[in-house]
């Protein structure tokens, strides 16, 4: 996977979720009007990945990209130059749990819907919460995708879903909905680097995994970085680049994974001051933010995922997994 001059290529990406879907996952009223921050977002995170010259790819939800309030900053992305992706219609974090069909009219509707809205056609896809499914796999290879990246090898799963039940509202019938949020201990037991699915003995997909420490498999997207952030700048940037040389010596590659609330404060979005780091100052945030992209620079050479997911298939020969 190696780039320009011999450096090492890594991916970047952006899930886009918006107000509305986080309220919706924690459970509180008034989700079903679709409030959104979206217009005060994306022309923010694109003038900052403009400033660090980075392209990255934006995994919309299909309901956003059917409103009109949100056409003209969706539109933006990509006459930045970025890439779209799929993230499901309805941004449920149970869609492993739906049946086939419903699995596919999720995948379909949001395709339609972000084509209309962009102009591009999404290649890849990320499930909601990192849901996936054998499913699911199936669905994204007949429909040509060219890669998923919704797995997250990490242990902490099940104490981000129970940090994530202690803080909200939830009904027990809720719970039960969502009591796979952020899969289980055998996350962790997944690839850090990229791999194919074996679908069939003629079919497979490229899974991008949201790369965590190799070994560890602790995570260090960038909600993740600016929490510690919040305790110690100096163990924020330690940490990170212990997980960078880590990737490097191993030769895992890394996808890096931003999130809204990466660059919103409990200001911006009172619903949600919940979260860990959102305490912090929006202005503090940007700064750690553009510190943390210009260390991730350092290392490798930055592609947006799609772009990322092409040089894997062309790099080398990548490690298989069957699907039961």
């Amino acid at each position: 996977m190696s780039g320009p001059a011999g450096r090492t290529s890594a991916g970047l990406s952006f899930d886009l979720d918006n107000l509305w879907s986080y309220m919706k996952t924690h459970g509180d009223g008034g989700w079903e009007d679709y409030p959104s921050y979206l217009d005060r977002l994306i022309p923010d995170v694109l003038d900052l990945f403009d400033k660090r010259r980075l392209r990255a790819a934006f995994f919309i939800v299909g309901r956003d990209a059917i409103q009109e309030k949100n056409l003209e900053p969706l539109r933006m992305i990509v006459e930045a130059g970025h890439e779209v992706g799929n993230h499901s219609f309805d941004h449920e974090p149970w869609l492993h749990r739906k049946a086939k069909e419903e699995i596919e009219e999720e995948i379909v509707r949001a395709e339609d819907a972000i084509l209309r809205a962009t102009g591009l056609r999404p290649r890849g896809f990320r499930g909601p919460g990192f849901s996936w499914s054998p499913d699911l796999l199936r669905i994204l290879a007949a429909r040509n995708y060219l890669y998923d990246a919704s797995t997250f090898p990490t242990f902490i799963g099940p104490l981000g879903r129970l940090y994530y039940f202690t803080q909200s509202r939830l009904t027990e019938r809720q719970k039960e909905e969502r009591r796979e949020l952020f899969g289980g201990m055998a996350e962790g037991l997944r690839p850090v680097r990229p791999y194919l699915w074996r679908l069939s003995a003629q079919t497979s997909l490229l899974e991008i995994p949201v790369t965590t420490m190799p070994v560890l498999k602790t995570p260090f997207h960038l909600s993740y970085l600016l929490y510690l952030g919040g305790i110690s700048p100096l163990l924020m940037r330690t940490y990170f680049r212990t997980a960078l040389a880590a990737c490097r010596a191993a030769r895992a590659g890394v996808s890096f994974l931003l999130h809204p609330l990466d660059f919103l404060s409990g200001e911006d979005a009172p619903a949600l001051a919940f979260f860990p780091a959102m305490a912090m100052s929006r202005q503090k945030k940007r700064g750690l933010v553009v510190e943390l992209l210009d260390i991730f620079s350092e290392y490798f050479d930055i592609l947006p995922l799609g772009a990322y997911a092409e040089r894997c298939l062309l790099s080398y020969a990548l490690p298989t997994r069957g699907v039961r």
